[in-house]
Protein backbone atom coordinates (compact mmCIF):
# COMPACT_ATOMS: atom_id res chain seq x y z
CA UNK A 1 0.00 0.00 0.00
CA UNK A 2 1.19 3.51 -0.82
CA UNK A 3 2.17 5.94 1.93
CA UNK A 4 1.30 9.64 1.91
CA UNK A 5 4.02 12.22 2.37
CA UNK A 6 4.49 15.91 1.72
CA UNK A 7 6.33 16.72 -1.47
CA UNK A 8 10.10 17.13 -1.21
CA UNK A 9 12.35 19.00 -3.62
CA UNK A 10 14.00 15.79 -4.82
CA UNK A 11 10.57 14.53 -5.98
CA UNK A 12 9.75 17.52 -8.21
CA UNK A 13 10.74 15.76 -11.44
CA UNK A 14 8.88 12.56 -10.53
CA UNK A 15 5.80 14.61 -9.60
CA UNK A 16 5.72 16.35 -13.00
CA UNK A 17 6.38 13.07 -14.80
CA UNK A 18 3.35 11.56 -13.06
CA UNK A 19 1.19 14.59 -13.92
CA UNK A 20 2.14 14.54 -17.60
CA UNK A 21 1.07 10.91 -17.99
CA UNK A 22 -2.23 11.17 -16.08
CA UNK A 23 -5.33 11.52 -18.27
CA UNK A 24 -7.08 13.99 -15.95
CA UNK A 25 -4.07 16.22 -15.33
CA UNK A 26 -3.85 19.94 -16.04
CA UNK A 27 -1.13 22.61 -16.04
CA UNK A 28 -2.38 23.59 -12.58
CA UNK A 29 -1.07 20.28 -11.21
CA UNK A 30 2.51 20.97 -12.30
CA UNK A 31 5.32 22.17 -10.05
CA UNK A 32 5.45 25.36 -12.15
CA UNK A 33 2.02 26.33 -10.83
CA UNK A 34 3.15 25.67 -7.26
CA UNK A 35 6.17 27.92 -7.68
CA UNK A 36 4.10 30.64 -9.35
CA UNK A 37 1.41 30.80 -6.66
CA UNK A 38 3.87 30.44 -3.81
CA UNK A 39 6.09 33.17 -5.21
CA UNK A 40 3.38 35.64 -6.26
CA UNK A 41 1.04 35.31 -3.27
CA UNK A 42 3.00 33.67 -0.47
CA UNK A 43 0.49 30.90 0.22
CA UNK A 44 1.92 27.85 1.97
CA UNK A 45 2.14 24.79 -0.32
CA UNK A 46 1.30 21.43 1.20
CA UNK A 47 1.57 19.11 -1.77
CA UNK A 48 0.74 15.49 -0.98
CA UNK A 49 2.24 12.53 -2.85
CA UNK A 50 1.21 8.89 -2.58
CA UNK A 51 4.37 6.78 -2.94
CA UNK A 52 5.38 3.18 -2.94
CA UNK A 53 9.09 3.30 -2.36
CA UNK A 54 10.30 6.12 -4.63
CA UNK A 55 7.47 5.68 -7.14
CA UNK A 56 4.65 8.26 -7.14
CA UNK A 57 1.19 6.75 -7.57
CA UNK A 58 -0.97 9.77 -6.80
CA UNK A 59 -0.77 13.50 -6.14
CA UNK A 60 -2.85 16.22 -4.51
CA UNK A 61 -1.64 19.84 -4.85
CA UNK A 62 -2.80 21.83 -1.82
CA UNK A 63 -2.19 25.32 -0.47
CA UNK A 64 -2.95 26.44 3.06
CA UNK A 65 -4.62 29.86 2.95
CA UNK A 66 -5.35 31.94 6.05
CA UNK A 67 -7.06 35.32 6.16
CA UNK A 68 -9.90 37.09 8.04
CA UNK A 69 -12.37 36.70 5.15
CA UNK A 70 -12.32 33.02 4.22
CA UNK A 71 -10.71 31.74 7.42
CA UNK A 72 -8.28 28.80 7.34
CA UNK A 73 -8.63 26.76 4.15
CA UNK A 74 -6.82 24.08 2.18
CA UNK A 75 -7.31 24.78 -1.55
CA UNK A 76 -6.49 22.72 -4.61
CA UNK A 77 -5.50 25.10 -6.06
CA UNK A 78 -5.67 28.89 -5.57
CA UNK A 79 -6.72 30.81 -8.71
CA UNK A 80 -6.70 27.55 -10.68
CA UNK A 81 -9.52 26.40 -12.91
CA UNK A 82 -8.74 22.73 -12.27
CA UNK A 83 -7.20 20.89 -9.34
CA UNK A 84 -7.97 17.95 -7.11
CA UNK A 85 -6.57 14.43 -6.81
CA UNK A 86 -4.78 12.53 -9.56
CA UNK A 87 -4.24 8.86 -8.75
CA UNK A 88 -3.59 5.52 -10.41
CA UNK A 89 -6.30 3.76 -8.42
CA UNK A 90 -9.36 4.44 -6.32
CA UNK A 91 -7.59 3.12 -3.25
CA UNK A 92 -4.73 5.59 -3.70
CA UNK A 93 -7.17 8.45 -4.28
CA UNK A 94 -8.95 7.58 -1.03
CA UNK A 95 -5.65 7.59 0.86
CA UNK A 96 -4.91 11.10 -0.41
CA UNK A 97 -8.44 12.27 0.36
CA UNK A 98 -8.36 10.91 3.90
CA UNK A 99 -4.92 12.37 4.52
CA UNK A 100 -6.06 15.79 3.30
CA UNK A 101 -8.94 15.71 5.78
CA UNK A 102 -6.55 14.67 8.56
CA UNK A 103 -4.20 17.50 7.60
CA UNK A 104 -7.04 19.99 7.48
CA UNK A 105 -8.17 19.07 10.98
CA UNK A 106 -4.57 19.25 12.23
CA UNK A 107 -4.25 22.78 10.81
CA UNK A 108 -7.63 23.87 12.16
CA UNK A 109 -9.02 24.38 8.64
CA UNK A 110 -12.61 25.40 8.18
CA UNK A 111 -12.90 23.42 4.95
CA UNK A 112 -11.03 21.94 1.99
CA UNK A 113 -11.79 23.10 -1.55
CA UNK A 114 -11.10 20.66 -4.38
CA UNK A 115 -11.49 22.16 -7.86
CA UNK A 116 -12.07 18.88 -9.67
CA UNK A 117 -12.18 18.85 -13.46
CA UNK A 118 -13.85 15.42 -13.79
CA UNK A 119 -16.40 13.41 -11.79
CA UNK A 120 -13.87 10.58 -11.49
CA UNK A 121 -11.77 12.81 -9.22
CA UNK A 122 -14.56 13.17 -6.67
CA UNK A 123 -14.27 11.20 -3.45
CA UNK A 124 -17.11 12.96 -1.65
CA UNK A 125 -20.14 14.77 -3.03
CA UNK A 126 -19.68 17.66 -5.49
CA UNK A 127 -21.50 20.56 -3.87
CA UNK A 128 -20.46 23.61 -5.92
CA UNK A 129 -22.23 23.78 -9.28
CA UNK A 130 -21.50 27.35 -10.39
CA UNK A 131 -18.89 26.56 -13.02
CA UNK A 132 -18.61 24.82 -16.37
CA UNK A 133 -15.84 24.54 -18.90
CA UNK A 134 -15.99 24.48 -22.70
CA UNK A 135 -13.74 22.35 -24.93
CA UNK A 136 -13.59 22.14 -28.70
CA UNK A 137 -11.94 19.60 -30.95
CA UNK A 138 -9.48 21.47 -33.19
CA UNK A 139 -9.67 21.20 -36.98
CA UNK A 140 -6.23 20.81 -38.60
CA UNK A 141 -7.01 23.31 -41.38
CA UNK A 142 -8.74 26.68 -41.49
CA UNK A 143 -11.38 25.60 -43.99
CA UNK A 144 -12.42 22.76 -41.70
CA UNK A 145 -12.41 25.09 -38.71
CA UNK A 146 -14.74 27.62 -40.35
CA UNK A 147 -17.06 24.87 -41.56
CA UNK A 148 -17.33 23.47 -38.03
CA UNK A 149 -18.59 26.74 -36.53
CA UNK A 150 -22.28 27.59 -36.14
CA UNK A 151 -23.50 29.99 -38.83
CA UNK A 152 -23.84 33.02 -36.55
CA UNK A 153 -20.36 32.57 -35.10
CA UNK A 154 -18.89 31.94 -38.56
CA UNK A 155 -20.37 35.22 -39.81
CA UNK A 156 -18.93 37.11 -36.83
CA UNK A 157 -15.52 35.51 -37.49
CA UNK A 158 -15.61 36.63 -41.12
CA UNK A 159 -16.49 40.15 -40.01
CA UNK A 160 -13.57 40.16 -37.57
CA UNK A 161 -11.18 38.82 -40.22
CA UNK A 162 -11.93 41.84 -42.41
CA UNK A 163 -10.50 44.18 -39.77
CA UNK A 164 -6.81 45.19 -40.03
CA UNK A 165 -5.87 43.32 -36.88
CA UNK A 166 -2.35 42.03 -36.38
CA UNK A 167 -1.27 39.36 -33.89
CA UNK A 168 1.83 39.04 -31.76
CA UNK A 169 2.46 35.48 -30.59
CA UNK A 170 4.68 34.39 -27.70
CA UNK A 171 5.16 37.90 -26.36
CA UNK A 172 7.96 37.83 -23.80
CA UNK A 173 6.93 40.94 -21.83
CA UNK A 174 3.64 40.70 -19.93
CA UNK A 175 3.32 44.49 -19.60
CA UNK A 176 0.56 44.91 -22.21
CA UNK A 177 -1.28 41.80 -21.04
CA UNK A 178 -1.21 43.17 -17.52
CA UNK A 179 -2.47 46.62 -18.56
CA UNK A 180 -5.40 45.46 -20.69
CA UNK A 181 -6.33 42.63 -18.33
CA UNK A 182 -6.32 44.82 -15.21
CA UNK A 183 -8.50 47.42 -16.92
CA UNK A 184 -10.98 44.71 -17.84
CA UNK A 185 -11.01 43.24 -14.33
CA UNK A 186 -11.71 46.66 -12.83
CA UNK A 187 -14.60 47.09 -15.28
CA UNK A 188 -16.04 43.78 -14.03
CA UNK A 189 -15.60 44.86 -10.41
CA UNK A 190 -12.93 42.25 -9.67
CA UNK A 191 -9.42 42.71 -8.20
CA UNK A 192 -6.70 42.30 -10.79
CA UNK A 193 -3.65 40.06 -10.77
CA UNK A 194 -0.24 41.64 -10.17
CA UNK A 195 2.15 41.80 -13.09
CA UNK A 196 4.52 39.63 -11.07
CA UNK A 197 2.01 36.78 -11.34
CA UNK A 198 2.07 36.87 -15.16
CA UNK A 199 5.85 37.22 -15.22
CA UNK A 200 6.25 34.23 -12.91
CA UNK A 201 3.93 32.16 -15.10
CA UNK A 202 6.14 32.91 -18.08
CA UNK A 203 9.34 32.21 -16.18
CA UNK A 204 8.16 28.98 -14.52
CA UNK A 205 6.23 27.42 -17.42
CA UNK A 206 8.59 28.57 -20.18
CA UNK A 207 7.49 27.29 -23.60
CA UNK A 208 4.25 25.98 -22.15
CA UNK A 209 2.92 29.55 -21.86
CA UNK A 210 1.86 31.67 -24.84
CA UNK A 211 1.12 35.36 -24.26
CA UNK A 212 -0.67 36.84 -27.24
CA UNK A 213 -1.68 40.36 -28.31
CA UNK A 214 -4.15 41.43 -30.98
CA UNK A 215 -3.47 44.97 -32.16
CA UNK A 216 -5.21 47.56 -34.31
CA UNK A 217 -2.34 49.67 -35.50
CA UNK A 218 -0.28 50.31 -32.38
CA UNK A 219 -3.23 49.85 -30.03
CA UNK A 220 -3.64 46.51 -28.16
CA UNK A 221 -7.32 45.52 -28.40
CA UNK A 222 -7.21 41.94 -27.06
CA UNK A 223 -4.75 39.92 -24.99
CA UNK A 224 -4.48 36.37 -23.69
CA UNK A 225 -2.31 33.97 -21.74
CA UNK A 226 -2.67 30.32 -22.73
CA UNK A 227 -1.14 27.05 -21.59
CA UNK A 228 0.18 24.60 -24.18
CA UNK A 229 -0.17 21.31 -22.32
CA UNK A 230 0.24 17.98 -24.10
CA UNK A 231 -2.25 17.98 -27.01
CA UNK A 232 -4.30 20.87 -25.66
CA UNK A 233 -4.24 24.66 -25.78
CA UNK A 234 -5.99 26.20 -22.79
CA UNK A 235 -6.66 29.93 -22.53
CA UNK A 236 -6.35 30.82 -18.87
CA UNK A 237 -6.60 34.63 -19.03
CA UNK A 238 -8.08 36.82 -21.77
CA UNK A 239 -9.32 40.38 -22.02
CA UNK A 240 -10.36 42.91 -24.65
CA UNK A 241 -10.61 46.66 -24.84
CA UNK A 242 -14.37 47.25 -24.82
CA UNK A 243 -13.96 50.45 -26.86
CA UNK A 244 -13.37 48.23 -29.89
CA UNK A 245 -16.13 45.69 -29.30
CA UNK A 246 -17.92 46.66 -32.51
CA UNK A 247 -14.96 45.22 -34.44
CA UNK A 248 -15.21 41.86 -32.60
CA UNK A 249 -11.60 41.63 -31.33
CA UNK A 250 -12.60 38.90 -28.86
CA UNK A 251 -13.93 36.75 -31.69
CA UNK A 252 -10.76 37.40 -33.68
CA UNK A 253 -8.61 36.46 -30.67
CA UNK A 254 -10.29 33.10 -30.09
CA UNK A 255 -10.45 32.29 -33.78
CA UNK A 256 -6.73 33.00 -34.02
CA UNK A 257 -6.18 30.63 -31.09
CA UNK A 258 -8.18 27.86 -32.76
CA UNK A 259 -6.53 28.37 -36.14
CA UNK A 260 -3.03 28.43 -34.62
CA UNK A 261 -3.72 25.37 -32.45
CA UNK A 262 -4.82 23.36 -35.49
CA UNK A 263 -1.80 24.43 -37.53
CA UNK A 264 0.55 23.40 -34.71
CA UNK A 265 -0.83 19.92 -34.12
CA UNK A 266 -2.99 20.47 -31.04
CA UNK A 267 -6.13 18.36 -30.84
CA UNK A 268 -8.25 20.26 -28.31
CA UNK A 269 -8.84 23.84 -27.34
CA UNK A 270 -10.03 24.62 -23.83
CA UNK A 271 -11.95 27.91 -23.63
CA UNK A 272 -11.63 27.82 -19.85
CA UNK A 273 -14.00 28.07 -16.93
CA UNK A 274 -17.12 30.23 -16.92
CA UNK A 275 -19.89 30.94 -14.48
CA UNK A 276 -23.36 30.11 -15.73
CA UNK A 277 -25.53 32.84 -17.17
CA UNK A 278 -22.70 35.28 -17.85
CA UNK A 279 -21.53 36.94 -21.03
CA UNK A 280 -18.48 34.68 -21.20
CA UNK A 281 -20.72 31.61 -20.83
CA UNK A 282 -22.91 32.71 -23.75
CA UNK A 283 -19.88 33.57 -25.89
CA UNK A 284 -18.14 30.24 -25.41
CA UNK A 285 -21.13 27.99 -25.97
CA UNK A 286 -21.52 29.27 -29.55
CA UNK A 287 -18.21 27.90 -30.86
CA UNK A 288 -19.28 24.29 -31.44
CA UNK A 289 -17.95 23.49 -27.99
CA UNK A 290 -18.68 20.66 -25.60
CA UNK A 291 -19.73 21.93 -22.19
CA UNK A 292 -18.62 20.01 -19.10
CA UNK A 293 -19.80 20.55 -15.54
CA UNK A 294 -17.00 21.20 -13.08
CA UNK A 295 -17.70 19.09 -9.98
CA UNK A 296 -16.02 21.23 -7.36
CA UNK A 297 -16.15 19.87 -3.84
CA UNK A 298 -16.10 21.68 -0.50
CA UNK A 299 -15.17 19.28 2.30
CA UNK A 300 -16.58 20.84 5.46
CA UNK A 301 -14.43 20.44 8.57
CA UNK A 302 -15.15 23.16 11.15
CA UNK A 303 -17.54 25.14 8.97
CA UNK A 304 -21.19 24.00 8.95
CA UNK A 305 -22.33 25.38 5.56
CA UNK A 306 -20.77 25.56 2.09
CA UNK A 307 -19.35 29.09 1.64
CA UNK A 308 -19.86 31.22 -1.44
CA UNK A 309 -17.12 33.76 -2.04
CA UNK A 310 -17.93 34.06 -5.75
CA UNK A 311 -18.54 37.55 -7.22
CA UNK A 312 -21.97 36.18 -8.18
CA UNK A 313 -22.92 36.22 -4.48
CA UNK A 314 -25.47 39.07 -4.08
CA UNK A 315 -23.77 40.16 -0.84
CA UNK A 316 -20.77 41.32 -2.86
CA UNK A 317 -22.72 43.48 -5.32
CA UNK A 318 -22.36 46.80 -3.42
CA UNK A 319 -18.58 46.29 -3.15
CA UNK A 320 -18.39 45.37 -6.85
CA UNK A 321 -20.17 48.58 -7.86
CA UNK A 322 -17.75 50.63 -5.76
CA UNK A 323 -14.77 48.80 -7.27
CA UNK A 324 -15.99 49.47 -10.82
CA UNK A 325 -15.80 53.20 -10.15
CA UNK A 326 -12.32 53.27 -8.65
CA UNK A 327 -9.56 54.97 -10.65
CA UNK A 328 -7.50 52.20 -12.23
CA UNK A 329 -4.25 53.08 -10.35
CA UNK A 330 -6.18 52.90 -7.05
CA UNK A 331 -7.78 49.57 -8.00
CA UNK A 332 -4.38 48.13 -8.90
CA UNK A 333 -2.86 49.12 -5.57
CA UNK A 334 -5.84 47.85 -3.58
CA UNK A 335 -5.80 44.57 -5.54
CA UNK A 336 -2.46 43.69 -3.94
CA UNK A 337 -4.30 43.43 -0.63
CA UNK A 338 -7.79 42.28 -1.71
CA UNK A 339 -7.03 39.60 -4.34
CA UNK A 340 -5.10 37.27 -1.96
CA UNK A 341 -8.17 37.19 0.29
CA UNK A 342 -10.18 35.33 -2.39
CA UNK A 343 -8.00 32.60 -3.90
Amino acid sequence: MATICELQFEDFSAWDEFVFQHSQASPFHLIAWKETIEGAFGYQPMYLAAKTGSRIEGVLPLFFVRNPIIGRVLVSSPFAVYGGILAESQATAELLYDHAKWLGRKLGSDYIELRNAYPEQCLGTPNVSRYVTFVQEVAPDEEGLLASLPKKTRNTVRKALKQPFTVRHRVSDAKTLDRVHSRNMRRLGTPCFPREYFSRLQANFGEMVDVREVRLGDEPVAVSLSFLFRDQMHTCHAATDVRYNALAPNTFLYYDHLRWAGEHGFRRFDFGRSKRNTGAFEFKKHWNTTMRELPYEIVLLKRKEVPNFSPANPHFQPAIRVWQNLPLPVARVMSRFVLPLFP
